[in-house]
C-alpha cells in the first residue's frame, strides 16, 4: 500500500483539539469529568484533548470491538475490556476516534447508563454522517468526513497507521 493521502493535517487537528478542550473546560467548570476512552483508536486524540482541558479529570478506558481486521463494521459489538471503577454519580465523557455507524457508541452508552452516571456526553474526533444507523448525539465533534476509509492520529487499518500525525485516506 502507498502512504495515505492527507485529509486533515496535524496542524488542523491540533487547532480543533484545543477548541474542543476549551469547550469542555467551559461546560464542566467546577466538576471533574471522567474521560472514558474507547481503545485503541482514542489514545492519541484523548491524550492531546486531556492536555487541552483545564480541569482536573480522570481517565478510564474500555476496549470495544465491532471491526476485527476489516474495513467495514461487523455490526456485532463486544466489550473486550471494561472500566476499572464505579461511575455512579460521575460526569462521563466518552472519547472516540470516529463515529461511523453509531452501533458501537449506542451499545456503549446503554451499557454505561445502567451504572447510573450523573451524565454521559460524547466527544468524537471524526463523524461519518452518511454511515449513521443510530441516533447517537455527539456533544463535542472534531470533524465530519465523507464515507472514506481514514487512518492516522489513532485510527488504523489492521493495526497499522495509528502513529501518523495527520489523518489520511487509505486507498487500496
Amino acid at each position: 500500500m502507498t502512504a495515505p493521502k492527507t485529509l486533515l493535517s496535524a496542524e488542523k487537528i491540533a487547532a480543533k483539539v484545543r477548541e474542543l478542550g476549551a469547550e469542555i473546560t467551559q461546560d464542566y467548570q467546577g466538576k471533574s469529568p471522567l474521560l472514558v476512552g474507547v481503545l485503541k483508536g482514542c489514545v492519541t486524540f484523548m491524550a492531546d484533548l486531556a492536555r487541552a482541558i483545564d480541569l482536573p479529570c480522570e481517565f478510564e478506558f474500555m476496549k470495544v470491538s465491532s471491526y476485527g481486521a476489516g474495513t467495514k463494521t461487523s455490526g456485532t459489538v463486544k466489550i473486550l475490556m471494561d472500566l476499572g471503577c464505579d461511575i455512579e454519580g460521575r460526569d462521563i465523557i466518552i472519547i472516540e476516534d470516529i463515529l461511523d455507524s453509531g452501533l458501537t457508541l449506542d451499545y456503549l452508552i446503554k451499557q454505561l447508563q445502567i451504572r447510573k452516571p450523573a451524565s454521559i456526553k460524547i466527544c468524537t474526533l471524526l463523524e461519518k454522517p452518511s454511515r449513521r444507523q443510530t441516533d447517537v448525539v455527539v456533544d463535542y465533534l472534531g470533524f465530519q468526513v465523507e464515507d472514506l476509509f481514514v487512518v492516522g492520529y489513532g485510527l488504523d487499518y489492521a493495526g497499522l497507521y495509528r502513529n501518523l500525525s495527520y489523518i489520511g485516506i487509505l486507498e487500496n
